[in-house]
């Protein structure tokens, strides 16, 4: 191997060992935590509690706090938290965060679901709530930190720490819960919160972060609050794009949040889920997310989105087969493997182009707004009528009709890159060079 060949080897690892890209990591990991502790693995703690199938999916409703972080997203980007605010507005917001996060989690693993539904309910919402909010500042964190050619690496690493932290929990969860019960396992991953606490005290207050003109008076504060979604609204196509943000990700909610009811009723116990869902899952995701990478630079962005919106619905095929099959190591193994390959991939350049769509001015809210919108009507749809379905058509037929569920996201993002719009949703935090707001931008 040549010295001009070792040169380019080194100049494409070198992104992934510089500072910002390795705070994602960290961000990542945090942020996937709190996830997991409603996600799947209380769809399994409620499982093996006896609750039925209608009110496990119906749990999926928690999530739907993070769809609505949009709401309070702009209080994270112009309130200045007193004492602890000296230490920057997103270093002061994470510590804090986190400290909510913590303590809603405690309280989760604290209640008995055959004891109180409701009161499971309620803490599983606090926990949707604490780390929606957490996200919130996460993302902008990461974005604000990253310069616009980090945004591809940035995402890719922030991908590899939300799986770490949302598998890392996940795993932890179940291997202490067959041991020592669901209240220490829900304790003992609330560990999962110091990752990003100890990025942003480590990088401090992002370089890159534009705040809002400080406004006073009842008709300014208005301004502060509506200003994100008018300068995002203002720009052309802004409501194509969001419609494709809000229907891009329908079958793969619907099918990943209904999975871990698959493998229960396929009867995997809770060592063979850890092992294939979780570790196995982790390992496919690192795999996806690597090859996203390259491919993203490769093939560019709208050219390796397209391809990873295919992939993402027709691995949900792999799951009508596993139902089809039967409980089967080799099939749960293939299944789980090529899903989170096919997610990691996406995750890398679907979320770069997310953030890229940002003006620094609003980064929190912009992207609480987008991210929020990405898993709505999915979320909306689990929790009203997954359970149902299954009940109703068998898991077979549910994750085909997921399948074709992504086709429309699929055509819509095509006819977008087709016409000029994805270049024109840019904002600018995808841009290099520019740290403050385009000239001629609404406040």
């Amino acid at each position: 191997m040549d010295r001009t060949e070792d040169k380019r080897w080194s100049d494409g690892f070198r992104p992934y060992v510089e500072k910002a890209p390795l705070a994602a990591l960290a961000l990542g990991i945090s942020s996937g935590f709190p996830y997991a502790m409603i996600g799947a693995t209380l769809t399994t703690r409620l499982a093996a509690s006896g609750i039925d199938k209608k009110t496990v999916t119906a749990f999926s409703l928690a999530f739907l706090v993070y769809n609505l972080k949009f709401l309070w997203a702009w209080v994270v980007d112009g309130v200045r938290l007193p004492v602890i605010g000296r230490l920057g507005q997103r270093v002061s917001w994470l510590i804090v965060t986190a400290a909510l996060v913590v303590a809603a989690v405690v309280n989760l693993a604290l209640v008995d679901p055959a004891a109180s539904i409701a009161a499971t309910a309620t803490a599983a919402i606090l926990v949707g709530a604490a780390g929606s909010t957490f996200d919130i500042v996460i993302d902008a964190f990461r974005i604000e930190t990253l310069e616009p050619r980090q945004l591809g690496v940035g995402s890719g690493m922030s991908q590899y720490g939300w799986r770490i932290g949302s598998a890392g929990a996940g795993a932890l969860a179940l291997v202490v819960a067959e041991r020592a019960g669901w209240s220490t396992a829900y304790l003992a991953c609330a560990i999962f919160a110091l990752p990003a606490v100890l990025a942003g005290l480590a990088l401090g207050e992002p370089q890159r972060r534009r705040p809002p003109i400080e406004r006073r008076g009842l008709a300014e504060g208005f301004r502060a609050i509506s200003g994100p979604f008018v300068q995002f609204f203002s720009r052309e196509g802004a409501f194509v794009v969001l419609a494709f943000i809000l229907i891009f990700k329908v079958g793969d909610t619907l099918a990943n949040l209904t999975l871990r009811l698959l493998f229960d009723d396929l009867g995997f116990t809770g060592d063979e889920i850890a092992f294939y869902d979780v570790g196995i899952g982790f390992f496919a995701y690192l795999v996806g997310i690597f090859i996203g990478g390259i491919l993203y630079a490769r093939m560019g962005m709208k050219r390796s989105v397209l391809l990873s919106l295919v992939l993402m619905g027709v691995s949900n095929l792999s799951f009508a087969a596993l139902a089809a099959a039967g409980h089967s190591n080799f099939g749960m193994a293939a299944a789980i493997g090529f899903e989170n390959a096919a997610s990691g991939f996406g995750g890398v350049v679907v979320i770069a182009y997310f953030s890229a769509l940002c003006d620094l001015r609003f980064t929190a809210a912009q992207f609480a707004l987008i991210s929020a919108a990405a898993s709505i009507v999915g979320r909306i749809v689990t929790g009203t009528t997954a359970g149902a379905l299954i009940e109703a058509i068998g898991y077979v037929d549910f994750y085909l009709l997921t399948t074709v569920l992504a086709l429309p996201g699929v055509v819509l993002f095509w006819w977008m890159s087709r016409s000029g719009m994805i270049d024109r949703s840019i904002g600018s935090a995808g841009v290099e060079g520019e740290g403050d707001a385009r000239a001629g931008d609404p406040v």
